[in-house]
């Protein structure tokens, strides 16, 4: 009999040893270094031993040590490091001026940008070194990861230059000074606790060294919604030591700030962005902030959104405002980066030509060329809200004479929380090879946000990356691949989703090449899989959008002002976004592009739905009725999802106990949460449509048995809000102090058989489970898991839903199975269903 539980995994791995593989934490992330086989490492017996650097900076000081620990750990070899050239072979490090200075008849093979690097042999007073000149300090930092990655990847060193694809390549951290992190799912902030910036700051500074080592130079430590005292004086002072941590990584701090600050913290009369005392404070403030951090990146802003307040308190335009700060920040070579998610969350239902996906085009487009030049317009992937999937937004081909730079969300706030497996990287793809054919001609939104299509000076990346203080960074093992898939991204847009997922496979996971063949397969479908157990065709990601943003809320999107809607009725479903009789979205598009969604013939379907309201047996391009394909699609997914956790299981061994059963232990409850998503949205579909499901699955469970329906001892029966995500809408609760139970006659079949109960897991409390077979114990659980997110959800719905599973159990007919419930600080030991399936 197999019990799985996370009492269980914990159990297994204190107890299972496994020779040559050792306990990990995943703090490393894909900077483990780990040693390399004897006979691979014979092909870097060449090596240099010696590391030759001039420069006092930090960031070069970094660069020296960080390749010195990396070629111990993995070669066990012994570097040192000096300012002279030593009578051996070396590693040279530093800017071509001061290569130059060593070695004056040094030529870069070719041109090295402010922040690339060039790595080639050179032949010095008789000896073979390896030059690497970067084209400022930075450049030489991520040249010598470059060298680490190759190596850790077992390939042979060999010349080569790069370049950054945009100076602008920042993650924003949504962290509240209170320690919280909105839309964080790692534990609490690295950065603050209880109002303050923490007195430990090393997990920063280690923070730091992962964002270098995938080339990103800049990060916004706290929430877009800004906390009204960020530019207090002692706040700011608090601030400078974190990036104080960060200086030495070539990362710089920036922060997210409010635009009423003139008021909150200046206590002026006005924050009017053109008033002149307005305009003095924000200089003012910029100088202190100078003076305290001199390398300072400069400011997110976040205004007429969501409850910030912004210019258009005053009259004023976006541009106004973000000149006035920007012109504070252009002495000291600062940024301000204007977020374009600027839309009205009170829309109303009622107006069927009212579309939030139109807010960015109609906010931004007519102020195209009115920023200034150290402003960028920070603009989310797509025109909604990071969903699992939507189009691009159709702003990034109307700023022509604006810079721009993409934001992704490297937290996944829509896809699964961190205790999903869902690879971003291919939706990223998708959104930066999109074509927008502005002006009639190529222009990807890569080379948009890169400054290349419209020729601008300024523009990037940001990924919202939300990492706390949980071991690993981000809470699943596989969640890394997101900030290691996007930093690679930001620095080389053209790079393939298989050479980022193989490259971060062997760095997080060793060389072997079935770890590889296992990891790289799992990871890179990950999004789709995801896709089909939720949100289909574009019409958003299905989740709870009034409350968490994780489980099955399928309605919630409806009948509000947030605009999240697919106007859903007996008779179809899609928003209406076409110029002929819709919003008139899709014409925000340029013509070529807008030609195609706004035609049934060529709209694909992975959009349909977000692009046209159609009948639900509307005729995909697949042949399939739109509602079958949702069932079919669904059905498909969870399959996927559940073949996660045999997959995983053939890496016993290859991979360290600790990581083996943190990521097992998450994979079996993807497993089971993908059947609450399929099951809720395949009967939500069924019921509004009306349509059944041809395989005749929906609404169809034979191996279940309904908790309501079984023998209870003070369990009681309640419904389930919304109904879809419990099975027949209905749960039972244990509302008294003492144990309940549930129990039933069983009449299979004799043979061995798998047990799963689906239950609820509150933050509330941790209520105990017992599951006997006449009388003996089968199992043991406690509903304790760190579900997501880190606040008291005490209802029974889609994101509390969890499954329990206990294989190889010993039926015949006539057996008695029982579930006993003990509730804890007000978690009522809440019960579904129990099903029994053959094995």
């Amino acid at each position: 009999m197999r019990v799985q539980s996370a009492i269980c995994l914990l159990a297994l791995s204190v107890l299972s040893t496994v020779p040559g593989v050792h306990a990990e934490t995943g703090e490393a992330g894909w900077l483990r270094y780990a040693p390399l086989p004897a006979r691979t490492a014979q092909q870097y017996k060449t090596i240099p031993h010696r590391i030759v650097v001039t420069s006092q900076s930090a960031v070069v000081h970094s660069a020296a040590n960080e390749l010195a620990r990396g070629l111990h750990s993995m070669l066990g070899e012994n570097l040192q490091i000096a300012s002279t050239l030593p009578a051996e072979d070396a590693f040279l490090l530093g800017t071509p001026a001061e290569i130059r200075q060593l070695v004056p008849d040094w030529k870069p093979p070719s041109p090295i940008a402010g922040e690339g690097f060039s790595l080639a042999k050179f032949a010095v007073q008789g000896h073979n070194d390896w030059v690497l000149a970067g084209g400022t300090d930075r450049g030489e930092l991520y040249g010598v990861f470059h060298i680490l990655e190759q190596i850790a990847q077992q390939k042979p060193l060999a010349t080569d230059t790069e370049a950054p694809s945009s100076p602008i390549r920042w993650v924003n951290q949504w962290d509240n000074f209170d320690g919280s992190i909105e839309r964080g799912y790692a534990g609490r902030s690295i950065f603050f606790d209880a109002g303050h910036v923490r007195s430990d700051l090393t997990r920063v500074s280690e923070y730091g060294r992962l964002l270098a080592s995938v080339g990103l130079n800049g990060a916004t430590v706290n929430n877009v919604n800004s906390n009204l005292h960020t530019l207090d004086p002692d706040m700011i002072h608090e601030l400078a030591r974190i990036a104080d941590a960060f200086r030495p990584w070539g990362v710089r701090m920036s922060l997210a700030v409010d635009l009423s600050s003139p008021q909150a913290v200046g206590h002026l009369s006005t924050f009017d962005p053109l008033d002149p005392g307005v305009v003095a404070w924000w200089r003012k403030k910029v100088d202190e902030i100078y003076t305290a951090i001199p390398d300072f990146g400069g400011f997110v802003i976040k205004a007429d959104s969501e409850g910030r307040v912004g210019p258009s308190k005053y009259g004023r335009t976006p541009a106004q405002a973000a000149n006035t700060v920007a012109r504070a920040l252009r002495p000291h070579g600062g940024v301000v980066l204007y977020r374009g998610f600027v839309y009205n969350n009170h829309l109303d239902w009622n107006d069927l030509k009212a579309d939030r996906a139109r807010a960015g085009y109609d906010n931004f487009r007519a102020l195209d060329g009115a920023f200034d030049r150290n402003v960028v317009i920070q603009i989310k992937h797509g025109p909604i809200d990071f969903q699992v999937r939507e189009p691009v937004s159709p702003l990034f081909a109307a700023l022509r004479h604006t810079n721009q730079a993409i934001e992704l969300q490297i937290t996944q706030e829509y896809t699964g929380q961190e205790r999903h497996m869902v690879f971003l990287v291919p939706m990223w793809k998708v959104a930066l090879d999109t074509d927008m054919r502005a002006q009639n001609r190529s222009t990807p939104v890569s080379e948009i946000v890169e400054g290349k299509s419209f020729h601008q000076p300024l523009g990037g990346f940001v990924g919202v990356a939300n990492v706390g203080l949980d071991a690993n960074w981000l809470h699943h093992p596989m969640a890394m691949a997101n900030l290691y898939g996007f930093g690679k991204l930001a620095w080389n847009p053209e790079l393939t989703t298989a050479e980022i997922v193989d490259s971060w496979t062997r760095l997080t996971f060793g060389n072997d090449p079935k770890v590889v063949f296992i990891v790289d397969g799992l990871q890179a479908n990950s999004w789709r899989v995801y896709e089909l157990y939720t949100g289909p065709l574009g019409i958003g990601t299905l989740t709870n959008i009034l409350g968490i943003h994780y489980g099955p809320g399928i309605e919630s999107a409806e009948r509000n002002g947030w605009g999240q809607w697919f106007r859903a009725d007996s008779k179809g479903i899609g928003m209406d976004r076409t110029v002929a009789t819709g919003t008139g979205y899709i014409g925000q598009y340029p013509p070529q592009l807008a030609k195609i969604y706004e035609s049934l013939e060529t709209c694909p379907d992975s959009l349909l739905l977000f692009m046209h309201h159609v009948p639900y047996d509307y005729l995909l391009h697949n042949g399939k009725t739109l509602v079958q394909y949702v069932y079919d699609s669904h059905y498909e997914g969870a399959a996927l999802a559940a073949s996660y956790v045999p997959r995983w299981k053939t890496l016993r061994g290859l991979i360290d106990d600790q990581r083996y059963y943190e990521t097992l232990g998450l994979f079996e409850y993807q497993a089971g949460h993908a059947v609450v998503w399929r099951d809720a949205v395949t009967a939500w579909f069924q019921h509004i449509s009306g349509i059944p499901d041809k395989l005749g699955r929906v609404g169809h469970y034979p191996n279940r048995i309904e908790a309501e329906s079984m023998q209870a001892d003070g369990y009681t029966t309640v419904d389930v809000s919304p109904w879809e995500t419990a099975s027949g809408g209905k749960a039972v609760v244990c509302n008294r102090s003492g144990t309940c139970t549930l129990s039933t006659k069983l009449n299979q079949p004799e043979g061995n058989y798998s047990i799963a109960v689906r239950y609820f897991d509150l933050r509330t409390g941790a209520a105990q489970y017992d599951l006997l077979l006449n009388g003996k114990s089968v199992a043991h659980w406690t509903a304790n898991a760190t579900l997501p997110p880190a606040v008291v959800d005490p209802r029974l719905d889609g994101s509390t839903s969890t499954l329990f599973n206990v294989s190889d159990v010993r039926i015949k007919p006539g057996d008695t199975l029982t579930l006993r419930g003990t509730p804890n600080q007000g978690e009522s030991a809440p019960v579904d269903y129990i099903e029994i399936v053959k094995q």
